[in-house]
């Protein structure tokens, strides 16, 4: 038995320490890969991403009341005290990727992007609630927009497009202060680099050079967030949970620097926008930015190991908001998402009733204005989790939830950009009770 131990608690000290490994190792992945085609990612600091795992997003993003799923812990970064929740030391890990088409009056375009999504770990701490940690995206920047004009009789183009984007690395805790009530919190460490790129294009016939202008903005800094749940049991087989996250305004800081370089024409792709020499470095200009004040409400109800139906309400207030010198300030952002899930019969021998089944639609009015209208956006959402054989003799089970979204951003009215999208989500869950001890032989 002592042997077993010993053998189970080196197995999962290395899962640890590999788990810990890969957590290290891809906050630069993640930092330099954009997955955003948005021409509305120009403003502000990006698409955000939300904090919101695929068995979140395919109930249409609700969370903040969301404790457990058929009885079992899922990773919820969105609201810290649901980890007081935890009952298996869960692993989750997760790819990303969207096909998007633009629209406007007289063009449309087609694009298609793919990238890893989130890496998180959250360990049971018993009466001293849970702990979480990991690695999300926080936002991307990814555009690009074009036009012609006419210098002393030369047809030239002017190219802007952007890149880049923020990550968010977590640690948090959550404790069940009272019977049913719990409180948790985040801290979290915000990284990287955004990109815009504004170049003059001449025919490679002209003998003139391109000019490019890169405006580089570095960001960092520590954001806040909290959250509760109250979780009332009615009966022995349904339970009605509360819950509230939000943020103060958090302050983060951005660095930027702008580069102006000389560029040689080429028809050769692979030998395009390669600079020769830079004319212009700008002195690096540091500056505080107000990310906005939160605030998220939730409700769910659910009957254990066979529904679960909730609502949230969410507010963000991006008007203090500026990354730009000069750029129009931000609005509002008000959403409501609506979604649920169903297992047909958890102790079926079909497969088929054993997986989760999840539907739910969104809708946001978000932060941008433009054109004397608001941007807003909506989806619907669809999933499923197709869980696995659970190991007799560990207890380790596992599960792929897969989510996608099909939604319309914007629309052509105005000099505007209709943007739909159809975004993908696939999370793979492993839970395993680590560090117990193994029964007799």
């Amino acid at each position: 038995m002592q042997k077993r131990f010993i053998s189970s608690l080196k197995n999962k000290s290395l899962q640890l320490l590999f788990a810990g490994g890969i957590l290290a190792s891809s906050t630069t992945a993640f930092a330099q890969k954009t997955t955003s085609a948005s021409p509305y990612s120009q403003l502000g600091i990006g698409q955000i991403r939300e904090d919101l795992l695929p068995q979140y997003r395919a109930m249409g993003g609700i969370n903040t009341g969301v404790r457990r799923i058929n009885n079992v812990y899922n990773t919820n970064p969105s609201n810290p005290a649901s980890y007081s929740a935890a009952n298996f030391t869960t692993f989750d890990a997760g790819l990303y990727g969207n096909f998007t088409q633009l629209n406007s009056t007289n063009k449309s375009d087609n694009t298609a992007d793919f990238a890893f999504s989130h890496i998180t770990m959250t360990f049971p701490m018993k009466r001293f609630g849970g702990i979480s940690m990991g690695i999300l995206p926080f936002s991307d920047v990814g555009y690009r927009t074009a036009s012609q004009e006419t210098l002393n009789g030369e047809i030239h183009n002017k190219i802007f497009t952007g890149e880049g984007g923020l990550t968010k690395a977590y640690a948090g805790w959550g404790v069940r202060i009272i019977k049913g009530l719990s409180i948790g919190a985040n801290m979290s460490y915000l990284f990287g680099t955004l990109n815009d790129y504004s170049r003059v294009e001449f025919s490679p016939n002209s003998g003139a050079l391109n000019t490019q202008r890169q405006d580089k903005r570095e960001i960092q800094g520590i954001i806040f967030d909290y959250g509760l749940q109250y979780e009332q049991p009615l009966g022995k087989e349904y339970a009605l949970t509360f819950g509230y996250s939000g943020s103060l305004n958090n302050d983060i800081k951005d660095r930027s620097t702008s580069f102006i370089t000389r560029v040689t024409p080429s028809s050769d792709p692979d030998n395009q926008n390669i600079p020769l020499d830079t004319t212009y470095v700008s002195s690096r200009i540091s500056r505080h930015l107000t990310l906005p004040l939160k605030h998220n409400v939730g409700v769910t109800l659910a009957r254990n190991g066979r529904w679960l139906v909730g609502a949230d309400f969410k507010y963000a207030d991006w008007s203090r908001f500026q990354v730009r010198e000069g750029e129009n300030r931000l609005r509002k952002n008000y959403g409501v998402a609506i979604g649920g899930q169903l297992k047909p019969d958890a102790s079926s021998l079909k497969y088929l009733n054993q997986v989760d089944y999840r539907l739910g639609f969104r809708y946001n009015k978000t932060q941008y204005f433009l054109s004397d209208q608001n941007i807003n956006d909506m989806a619907i959402t669809i999933g499923v989790g197709l869980p696995f054989a659970r190991n007799q003799y560990s207890g380790a089970f596992s599960k792929v939830n897969f989510s996608a979204e099909f939604g319309q951003m914007g629309k052509i009215n105005n000099s505007l950009i209709r943007e739909r999208y159809i975004n993908f989500n696939i999370g793979f869950t492993l839970n395993d009770r680590w560090f117990r001890k193994p029964p007799l032989d």
